[in-house]
């Protein structure tokens, strides 16, 4: 499969949105997945894509897509493909995601709909790929075989991330975050000029809660079938800023064993995970980016470090209250959404989880020249 010129059938969900747009154009010139059914409301179907989308990425329309047919939101868009990514609403996501599932597809979700459920992965692919054991949980639990897995919050992956290799070496007790969050991340048509330019909103409905409990689910362990979360006390305090793409995370954090600054910053550059040695196609090479700038990182600067794939972390010192303080930036539309959902899938696809499709092995490490 991988490599043989063959490449995976995938269905967009929600396809006319932003983030359905950013799947249909990286999907583009994808290597594993190519793009068989696109699906958006009653009001778009049965028109050709190119004529019912409001495209407003950076990069053209792909061709491959401009004549696809849009179809309805429903299982008989997908029967040949084996895997759907959602893009869909939240306020539709969650049946319409069960359905596909119980319909055999595996379903690469970016809503937030089933993110919580006690038996779908939440994974982010360099911390938590263990956690995709779920899957034969939750296939278990459907009578047609599918499966659901998640992406996270936008902002809870740039976060996790951060979080991650400091847990590991040290161990992380307690940590306050206050998040300034670029309006695409609300979607479209996004916020009212009026109400974001010259201005800074301090509420985003719900994403504070999605922070705190994501994030220690994401950390948490497999145990029984069910993810034991992590255990550490998170406070979030998240504003709506007047930045296109790029979120940022101001972070205070408590470590549970003494460190010290060279630590944590050797802690931070070293991390990678499964996708760096899998080589996956989506996978940054660094997937956390330490600058030393003493105003980095920015967003109109640094989100597109690695592809729009990296935190950039930059400003790491001490803290009066806590141990250590930091600044942390992660684009929101492509970690934070479709390129992150595309990395998820590859990693289902390689650790064999895709029914009909083998998994994929390590690359053969190269003789020192």
């Amino acid at each position: 499969m991988i490599g043989s010129g063959t490449r995976i059938p995938v269905a967009v969900l929600g396809a006319t949105g932003s983030v359905g747009q950013r799947f249909v154009a990286l999907l583009a010139d994808h290597p594993w997945f190519e793009i068989a059914a696109l699906t958006a409301s009653d009001r778009s179907a049965g028109q050709p894509y190119g004529e019912v989308v409001s495209w407003v990425q950076s990069t053209p329309l792909p061709a491959g897509a401009v004549d696809l047919v849009v179809q309805p939101t429903e299982p008989a868009a997908a029967t040949s493909c084996p895997m759907v990514f959602s893009a869909l609403d939240a306020k539709v996501a969650g049946p319409a995601e069960q359905a596909f599932a119980a319909a055999g597809c595996m379903v690469v979700s970016n809503a937030r709909s089933h993110r919580m459920d006690s038996d779908v992965p939440l994974v982010v692919p360099e911390i938590n790929g263990d956690h995709l054991s779920l899957v034969a949980v939750d296939r278990r639990a459907r009578a047609g075989g599918g499966a659901i897995v998640t992406n996270p919050n936008c902002s809870t992956i740039g976060l996790a991330l951060a979080l991650k290799p400091l847990v590991d070496a040290f161990g992380v007790e307690k940590l306050h975050v206050v998040t300034m969050q670029a309006v695409s991340g609300a979607g479209l048509p996004g916020l009212a000029s009026l109400r974001i330019l010259d201005n800074v909103i301090p509420h985003i409905a719900g994403e504070e809660e999605k922070i705190e409990a994501e994030t220690r689910k994401i950390l948490g362990t497999v145990v029984d079938g069910r993810i034991a979360e992590h255990a550490v006390a998170i406070s979030a305090q998240c504003n709506r800023v007047p930045v296109v793409d790029g979120h940022v995370l101001c972070v205070s954090v408590a470590l549970e064993r003494r460190a010290s600054i060279a630590d944590v910053r050797g802690s931070l550059e070293s991390f990678s995970g499964e996708p760096q040695r899998l080589q996956l196609p989506s996978a940054p090479r660094h997937p956390i980016v330490y600058l030393d700038d003493p105003d980095a990182p920015q967003p109109r600067l640094h989100r597109e470090i690695e592809g729009g794939m990296a935190v950039v972390i930059g400003r790491l010192r001490s803290c009066p209250l806590l141990d250590f303080k930091f600044v942390a930036l992660s684009h929101n539309t492509l970690r934070g959404a479709a390129r992150g959902a595309l990395l998820v899938a590859e990693q289902v696809v390689a650790r064999g989880l895709l029914t009909g499709f083998d998994a994929v092995r390590p690359p053969a490490a190269k003789s020192p020249s």
